[in-house]
């Protein structure tokens, strides 16, 4: 893979640094999809209230889109409604050059590491990059052998800063990563660019969310920039409370945390919005948070529910104590290196980068037929929030054994993994949910109860007592599956999908009032979640609420049109209405 990166002048530097206008973007964006008509982008459509003031969009999948992507919608932000409306559109090229990508069997080399290395013995990646992306401490040899049990989908990647061309795993850095490095741009230079900022972001976050660190405050009278100005007063004509931190920690490019809350309107109708942005200059980070947070936020009045990535989601305002502590900076004194060419930004934050042992990886995944130039970049030691608080290579790779892989490759894998990792518990979990896969679900009960008291950190031991409660679910077991379910909820009250199944074992035990709080409670968490949203209309159906039900079931419907259980007991709803 060649990847053709020279200067690339910015075009429009007003909201953002971009090579030309939003203007431009849309046209050519929007000319790229009409090649497919309605199937790749259905539509565009403004979302915000105009409360603030700050233009939300939305791109609308088409059916093609839909058919490859897990969502149906993607978000946009700008301080202009064609900077929001671009957003929302390079949004949707980059997920669906995602999709189509991992799609795409003849982009990779099917093989394990041992193969690769015969097959590239001079240019494949590294194997302590491999190491060094979960920062584990193994040998070399125990680190091949475990990479040795699965087949990998290698494929061409280049490290940015030295031009230099490596044959990399990526399924495994996407297992890893998920969807952290993809981007897409108006130039290679721009998506390559957007990408890394994001992962330093995303990195940077989890760091700061995890040790709960205190940062300095950004002084709101050195919020110069025009456009960052009119975006700051635009909060506060409305009330809305926001506070800027710096979250940069000693990185070449700034990162901005903004959390912002109406104190008219929390909790009833809104949320405590936290987020960040990373750009190359201070004021265009801070342009990036602030339009994050309108993003995210529903402008403060429309009781929507945003779901957490980088940062944790705050809940209450005892909660933002850590972040009304330390210094008061001003704007100018984050880092920058801030430029007129996007290459150049691009080739002084990777070789800064490399100079503290991060090395930038990417590859091309621009669509064919597109032609919008998308990007997935990772650097190996980099975090994110969502992944395991403690992990290694066994761990990721007896994930992939356990979900995706053959019952005896999987079970002699797993073997493996308990001679490599003799005193960790996560070889056993594996096993466990590689017999529920098999449909041995005592088994897997036993062996996941033997695994959690032994896993590191309580959302690893909340997923093992989450998955003996789905065990026993699948064994019709409902009554015995609560108590560990109840056990999950109480190590990890933030993932939605634990309420849901405890909803589920009440209603299927005729409790329809307590599974209607944990749908409702789920809903909390995720308020786009259709299947718990038809779940709590069941429950208003057999608690005799017949118009509130049929409500809550067309409204599930209208977000996943595709949940045939919902389509039935709207029809008898509105069957029995009708013959009354």
């Amino acid at each position: 893979m060649t990847l053709l990166l020279g200067s690339c002048p910015k075009g429009h530097t007003r909201e953002l640094d971009k090579f030309c206008s939003p203007e431009k973007t849309v046209s050519r964006v929007c000319s790229a999809f009409s090649l497919y008509g309605k199937d790749i982008l259905a539509r565009t459509r403004r979302v915000d209230t105009g409360r603030l003031g700050i233009p939300v969009f939305m791109s609308i999948c088409g059916h093609r889109a839909q058919a490859v992507m897990s969502t149906r919608k993607q978000m946009g932000k700008g301080a202009s409604a064609a900077q929001a409306e671009a957003s929302a559109l390079m949004e949707l090229v980059e997920r669906y050059s995602f999709f189509e990508f991992w799609a795409d069997a003849r982009r990779f080399s099917t093989a394990t590491w041992s193969q690769a290395e015969k097959l590239w013995p001079a240019s494949i990646l590294p194997i302590e990059e491999i190491t060094k992306s979960v920062a584990e401490d193994i040998s070399e040899d125990h680190a091949q052998k475990v990479m040795d049990l699965i087949a990998w989908k290698f494929g061409p990647v280049v490290e940015v800063r030295s031009g230099h061309e490596y044959f990399a795993p990526l399924d495994w850095f996407k297992k890893i990563n998920e969807f952290n490095g993809s981007s897409a741009g108006n130039t290679a230079e721009e998506s390559v660019l957007q990408g890394v900022c994001e992962l330093v972001e995303r990195h940077v976050c989890a760091i700061v969310g995890e040790q709960r660190a205190v940062r300095p405050t950004i002084a709101a009278d050195t919020l110069v920039d025009p456009v960052l100005d009119e975006l700051w007063s635009a909060f506060a004509r409305q009330g809305v409370s926001v506070l800027l931190k710096d979250f940069s920690l000693g990185f070449p490019v700034p990162t901005v945390a903004a959390v912002a809350y109406d104190p008219e309107t929390f909790p009833r109708m809104s949320e405590i919005v936290f987020t960040a942005g990373t750009a190359t200059s201070p004021a265009k980070a801070a342009i990036r948070a602030l339009t994050e947070v309108a993003q995210l936020a529903g402008d403060f009045e429309t009781d929507s529910n945003y779901e957490a990535s980088g940062l944790p989601k705050l809940t209450s305002l005892s909660q933002l104590h850590w972040l009304e502590q330390g210094p008061v900076v001003s704007l100018e004194e984050l880092p920058s290196i801030e430029s007129s060419d996007i290459y150049e930004e691009l080739l002084m934050l990777t070789s800064r980068l490399s100079r503290s042992g991060m090395r930038v990886f990417t590859t091309d995944m621009t669509h064919p037929d597109l032609g919008i130039p998308a990007h997935y970049s990772f650097v190996p030691g980099f975090r994110f929030r969502e992944r395991a608080r403690y992990p290694s290579v066994g761990l990721f790779v007896g994930r992939i054994l356990a979900e995706d892989c053959p019952d005896e490759q999987a079970q002699a894998g797993l073997r493996v993994l308990r001679s490599i990792y003799p005193r960790e518990s996560f070889p056993i979990f594996f096993e466990g949910l590689l017999a529920i896969r098999q449909g041995r679900n005592h088994e897997a009960l036993q062996l996941l109860a033997e695994s959690e008291p032994g896993l590191d950190h309580d959302d690893d031991r909340a997923l093992a007592a989450f998955y003996q409660g789905y065990a026993l679910s699948q064994a019709q077991e409902w009554s015995s599956s609560i108590a560990h379910l109840d056990r999950a909820i109480c190590l990890c009250p933030e993932l939605k999908e634990y309420f849901n199944l405890r909803g589920v074992a009440k209603f299927k035990l005729g409790k329809y009032v307590l599974a209607e709080m944990d749908f409702q409670a789920a809903l909390d968490l995720d308020g786009g979640s259709a299947v718990d949203l038809a779940n709590k209309g069941l429950c208003a159906k057999f608690q005799g609420r017949k118009g509130e039900a049929a409500e809550l079931l067309q409204s599930a419907l209208e977000l996943d049109p595709e949940l045939d259980f919902a389509k039935t007991h709207l029809q008898e709803l509105l069957e029995s209405s009708a013959c009354l």
